[in-house]
């Protein structure tokens, strides 16, 4: 009973949309940055001591002198702070407002969700959020379908239901539809075609019975995971050993990545590079100490009561097996895919595995794929530019954003240093804007301590 309550407590804390913010600046007054260190994210480059200017949530202009529009708010960057495109995270299962919080502190300024986020969520706080009503980053959706209970997850069993969901989604304001492993290939196929008459992008896993060359060919834009390619792409070459654990132990041949990313390529699709994600399930394999370890990490403070419940429960600790082989393969192939040309976005899956709170796994993902040999302009752009161009050319009239640039939404992170230089700078934001709103660095640590408070007081007598 006292687990029950403690839920409760935080779904209602969670799902009250009039929750207190830190004070910040009126969005319709316009706002001014100025003597700042420009990385558009255009191309790789830094543009020296210009000013911004943003009004009603958009850039409207640029340059070394503009005109300051009357009563604007003031951000000066002293000639020596630097203004970057705010972090996106593409694959997050985060529907509280508490996790939005904490995603704008770490300078995350797009989120998208990729299934199961209540109808409370969608309906109500996610356009509250992105009015800037509510603390957070923009929020885009994905209605999560599979073709059967296994994973528990919404089922369609047949290409008339499969086209019917496809109605449903888009009445209820999902931008995507997020396919899963069982579809049937009959469902799959009706699903693309009616998310193809109704201008809704298809994403998601592969589909075991069909298989990501065909799913890319089909029109599917987006792969939701790198290690997507392990279960209906790569060989594994233990599963025809006896003598070996199985088909998760086994890393692929590197001779199959030029294929794969052929594919990839001739569809131009997105790929989310979340070597982080997959490289943390790798490190609690089998291994209860390091679930033990992540369960007391400083940032969990963030997270909430009922996911630190569930990180229990995941099951990652008691598998037996290793999975390094494969998260040095994915190193591999993910380094070869930037190479490519390959457009790759940013995931993380926070908070549903443990090890993955929301916001900060996003700079641990990207500091995975700079060890991973990605220049820091290929990983910054994975997070910004990129996935700014996933929306354009998935969701019809999305906003662009992940550049610096003229008509662009003003999702921005002033930096104390340069992020070309030194990505970690970007754990520790001087200011977010998102939403039309800017959030100094005292009112970033406001929400962070806002979030920490509430769940804190929930084991207090």
């Amino acid at each position: 009973m006292k687990i029950l309550a403690l839920i409760t407590a935080v779904v209602s804390f969670c799902c009250a949309v009039a929750s207190a913010q830190p004070s910040q600046w009126d969005a319709d007054a316009a706002t001014v940055f100025t003597r700042v260190n420009l990385l558009p994210m255009d191309t790789d480059r830094i543009v020296r001591n210009q000013s911004v200017v943003v009004e009603h949530g958009k850039i409207v202009a640029i340059g070394s002198t503009v005109a300051i529009p009357a009563g604007a708010h003031i951000v000066d960057g002293h000639g020596v702070n630097f203004l970057s495109p705010g972090l996106a995270d593409m694959h997050v299962h985060s529907d509280t407002t508490g996790d939005m919080k904490v995603y704008l502190a770490n300078g995350v300024t797009s989120v998208l969700n990729m299934g199961e986020a209540s109808n409370a969520f969608n309906a109500q706080l996610r356009p509250a959020i992105n009015r800037g009503k509510i603390a957070g980053p923009h929020v885009y959706a994905g209605f999560l379908i599979d073709g059967s209970p296994q994973y528990g997850h919404f089922v369609v069993a047949t290409p008339e239901q499969a086209r019917a969901i496809v109605g449903l989604a888009k009445t209820n304001g999902y931008d995507f539809i997020k396919v899963y492993n069982n579809l049937s290939p009959a469902s799959f196929e009706a699903l693309m075609e009616e998310a193809r008459s109704q201008h809704m992008a298809v994403i998601g896993h592969g589909v075991t019975r069909v298989g990501l060359e065909r799913q890319l060919d089909a029109g599917q834009l987006m792969v939701a995971h790198s290690e997507e390619f392990f279960y209906t792409t790569f060989s594994h070459p233990d599963d025809q050993n006896p003598g070996g654990s199985g088909q998760m132990d086994s890393a692929p041949n590197l001779d199959e990545i030029p294929a794969a990313i052929a594919f990839v390529k001739r569809n131009h699709a997105f790929v989310t590079a979340d070597l982080n994600t997959y490289a943390t399930i790798a490190r609690q394999w089998g291994k209860p100490a390091v679930l033990e370890r992540y369960m007391h990490m400083p940032e969990t403070r963030y997270l909430a009561p009922s996911r630190r419940l569930a990180w229990r429960d995941e099951g990652y600790s008691l598998r037996q097996g290793d999975l390094d082989g494969r998260v040095e393969f994915l190193k591999r192939f993910i380094k070869k895919m930037s190479d490519a040309k390959v457009s790759l976005i940013v995931g993380t899956d926070a908070p549903t595995i443990p090890g993955l709170v929301p916001g900060f796994s996003l700079h641990d993902d990207l500091q995975a794929l700079e060890e991973a040999g990605l220049s820091r302009y290929q990983v910054l752009s994975a997070a910004t530019r990129t996935a700014g161009e996933f929306i354009q050319r998935s969701v019809p009239d999305g906003e662009p954003f992940g550049t610096i640039k003229i008509g662009s939404r003003a999702d921005l992170l002033l930096s104390e240093k340069n992020p070309l230089e030194n990505l970690s700078t970007l754990r520790a934001p001087l200011g977010v804007m998102a939403n039309g709103h800017w959030y100094a660095e005292p009112a970033l640590h406001a929400l962070l301590d806002q979030v920490a408070s509430r769940y804190d007081s929930l084991f207090k007598p």
